[in-house]
């Protein structure tokens, strides 16, 4: 069996990150499951996979629950910890690194007020940063009317979004910009000890702030989610502090990561195909249904992992205990068993089963909140800015795992179109 390498699997290669999908295709044809030496991981390539994966029980995000370190025989959080301490303690309660029972009593506490409901009532308020997102995009314009849709336009959408949802003021959105960029270094396949050093030093920024965010809100209660987490309870049960923290950190990282790039990974798809955007702006296809193909298409999580627990048949191989998979979310999303013409942009798809949100017991819980901001914000370039043009090629972060474009800078040619 050829090892993935050998097929052009080469996350860090500039040339494979600009464009990973025909090198996912050869993984795809070369079986259900993939070596990849490199990194003593199993690659699982097509959708029915990576579906059953992540439903199966036997495999885990961590193993420190069911197994020691030593029984492994690779590093835990223990081991990290004397290295990047606060970068543990940003980690220890996350809902994507944890499993049940903890896992479940966590996300069933956090659950219970971040609802589908909350989102939908918060709607009105996204669509008004969405607003002024993109009033404060379009005035500033270079010369030649150039704008990076990245760094003027979806990132401060997607943190003003999160400073309002924590009820933390608008000012401290940099700060929050810079500590989830740092932080989400750590996910990647090989990280410079610059990048970990930077992490560490954001987590435990991050980490101080929410802490003082907390017990600002138990002296004086708001509205906010930060405040709801803190009086959350069910059957006497509450979120302690570094758990609170946790959510905080991952619904911000998570999130803010994910709709930035799935803006722009999107937006760029779109501009390239001249004939889909005209559906959108045409009427033909809403926003909230090509937001649907913008996540298939290009997602923003290429790769996702997860340790062996016990004995488990999968992908057509029996895979042992202390073994590792990688799920390859954008070859899933691009597998034609389960999406026809699966490499077409189609803006009218409108297919939700994608694996952009994952599944299982780690579906990500900030889904609704990421459709709604991706609709709000589509909605407006598209209705404000209907002859957007894109202005150059845009390239990729020289990353793999998370995948999001460096820039994106288009012209706003602001002609508004009326919609029936």
């Amino acid at each position: 069996m050829s090892d993935a390498t050998e097929l052009g699997f080469a996350p860090s290669d500039p040339s494979f990150i600009a464009d990973p999908y025909p090198v996912l295709t050869g993984l795809r044809a070369a079986g259900r499951t993939v070596p990849y030496a490199e990194r003593d991981v199993w690659l699982i390539p097509h959708f029915a996979d990576v579906h059953a994966a992540l439903r199966n029980r036997s495999l885990g995000r961590s193993f420190e629950h069911r197994h020691t370190p030593a029984q492994f025989g690779r590093p835990g959080l223990c081991d990290m910890e004397s290295s990047f301490p606060r970068f543990v303690e940003s980690e220890r309660w996350s809902l994507l690194n944890l499993e049940p029972p903890d896992h479940t009593r966590i996300r069933r506490l956090v659950t219970k007020v971040f609802t589908a409901k909350a989102v939908r009532e918060f709607e009105p308020q996204i669509a008004q940063l969405a607003d002024v997102a993109f009033r404060g995009a379009r005035d500033t314009g270079d010369a030649q009317g150039g704008v990076d849709v990245i760094s003027r336009l979806a990132q401060p959408f997607s943190i003003s979004v999160i400073c309002e949802l924590l009820g933390v003021p608008q000012e401290h959105g940099p700060n929050l910009l810079d500590w989830s960029h740092a932080i989400v270094k750590m996910y990647e396949i090989s990280t410079t000890e610059q990048q970990r050093t930077d992490a560490e030093r954001a987590a435990g920024q991050f980490v101080d702030f929410v802490q003082e965010l907390i017990e600002e809100r138990r002296r004086t209660p708001g509205t906010d989610l930060v405040s709801e987490l803190v009086l959350v309870a069910d059957e006497g049960d509450r979120l302690t502090v570094d758990e609170i923290v946790c959510t905080v950190i991952v619904l911000l990282n998570a999130g803010h990561e994910a709709t930035v790039n799935t803006l722009g990974n999107g937006l760029n798809a779109l501009l390239q195909r001249p004939d889909q955007w005209a559906r959108i702006i045409g009427g033909e296809v809403e926003p909230i249904v090509a937001v649907e193909e913008m996540l298939r298409f290009d997602p923003p999580l290429q790769m996702f992992e997860r340790w062996v627990l016990e004995p488990v048949e999968l992908a057509g191989r029996r895979f042992e205990t202390g073994e590792r998979i990688a799920m390859l979310f954008g070859s899933a999303n691009r597998d034609p068993q389960r999406f026809p013409d699966a490499d077409v942009f189609d803006a009218a798809r409108g297919e939700t089963t994608h694996i952009g949100f994952g599944a299982g017991v780690h579906f990500c819980i900030g889904a609704p909140l990421a459709r709604a901001e991706l609709t709000a914000m589509l909605h407006r370039i598209a209705t404000a800015a209907p002859n957007l043009e894109l202005m150059r090629e845009p390239e990729y972060h020289p990353t793999f795992v998370i995948r999001g474009l460096q820039e994106l800078r288009v012209r706003f040619l602001t002609q508004p179109v009326s919609r029936t």
